[in-house]
């Protein structure tokens, strides 16, 4: 008996529920991870969060010092918050989150725009004299220019050139109402502690009673361009992840994966008489209508005991057992070579038709 090869959807499911439940389990577990700590590297800027990433100290910072705090997650929002009382500075933690033209929109009505790590094309569209070049390394770095009393300050990320007050190392653009951020670093719980960050933060984000800190969600992020590619608007965190996944997947697959191997034998588990077997096999073939495949299999047993019975060797062409046939019995070569070979019968009785030929042709053989 030969095992099966092809595996049943049951037996497809114990194999692949075990992979699925961890997938499953490592997918939740992360998306937990990234909703309750964010992406750890500062990006989050959350000023409710007491995460590393967050900025709920330097929030607490600015209110002790008179500064009302509003928190907006849509761009209407903050234009709401913005036109509501007098001269207000706008924080943009993701502005590679929003449309150019809402972020010019409320360049219009704020009075000091703060932006983090803007994108190269946001700098043009918002006809900015400077460009962002490649990021550096976010180490200490000393101010040279009007932060000087804030002391040297986590800094580093995107570097700007062009005509704009450039301090910490170019990571920091000072312009007529706008300020660009290479790195929000210094801005989080994690180093708000560190060299003068905290001073540095407070000149920032403390220059107007009101301070509009706009955190971006996805709604902002569906308006924009539709050239942007997906990859722009996921964390860098959350990409490390996909690539891990991805890998544990494959490994995975590789482990559970199976080589079909050569067909083997193994001993029935009972005794199955032949007559049995025949029947079975024929009543399939008759449930699918399998005249054709049913005919070969009788002229291929009848030509295997006509070999056997005319003395000719196993690989005897064709015409040689024809031949042989029709010298035995006295029939027409033609005619013998066309039952033995000859086109497959249509229908069922067609099926029986040739099966009584060919077993008039077996008995002449045999008694000739």
């Amino acid at each position: 008996m030969n095992a099966p090869v092809s595996p049943d959807v049951r037996t497809v499911w114990r194999a692949a529920r075990g992979p699925a439940a961890i997938l499953l389990v490592i997918i939740a577990a992360s998306v937990v991870i990234a909703l309750v700590h964010g992406t750890g590297t500062g990006e989050g800027l959350d000023p409710r969060s007491v995460t590393p990433g967050g900025s709920r100290a330097l929030a607490r910072l600015l209110e002790n010092e008179g500064v009302r705090i509003e928190l907006a997650h849509t761009s209407e929002q903050a234009r709401t918050a913005l036109a509501a009382d007098g001269p207000a500075t706008l924080l943009v933690t993701r502005p590679e989150w929003v449309a150019p033209e809402r972020i010019a929109g409320l360049r219009g009505i704020a009075a000091h725009l703060v932006l983090i790590t803007p994108p190269p094309d946001l700098l043009t569209d918002l006809g900015l004299p400077v460009r962002a070049d490649g990021g550096t390394e976010v180490v200490t770095r000393t101010p040279d220019c009007r932060y000087d009393r804030a002391g040297p300050a986590t800094m580093g990320g995107d570097q700007y050139t062009g005509s704009a007050e450039l301090c910490y190392d170019r990571s920091l653009a000072r312009m007529p109402g706008v300020t660009l951020l290479g790195t929000g670093l210094p801005l989080t719980n994690d180093l708000l502690d560190e060299q003068g960050n905290a001073a540095l933060a407070m000149r920032l984000l403390g220059e107007h009673e009101l301070l509009v800190w706009y955190v971006p969600t996805l709604d902002d992020a569906a308006a924009l361009p539709e050239q942007r590619p997906l990859a722009d608007l996921l964390p860098a965190g959350w990409k490390f992840g996909l690539v891990q996944l991805a890998i544990a997947v494959a490994v995975v697959a590789l482990w559970r994966a199976r080589r079909l191997g050569p067909v083997v034998s193994e001993p029935l588990p009972v005794t199955v008489r032949a007559a049995e077997t025949v029947e079975g096999r024929a009543r399939l073939y008759r449930r699918v209508g399998a005249a054709g495949h049913a005919a070969t299999a009788l002229r291929q047993a009848t030509r295997d005991r006509l070999v056997r019975r005319l003395g000719l060797p196993r690989d005897a062409p064709a015409e040689a057992v024809a031949s042989a046939a029709a010298d035995r019995t006295g029939r027409p070569g033609p005619a013998v070579h066309d039952l033995l070979y000859g086109p497959p019968p249509t229908g069922e009785a067609g099926l029986v038709g040739l099966a009584d030929a060919l077993d008039a042709l077996e008995n002449e053989v045999n008694h000739r």
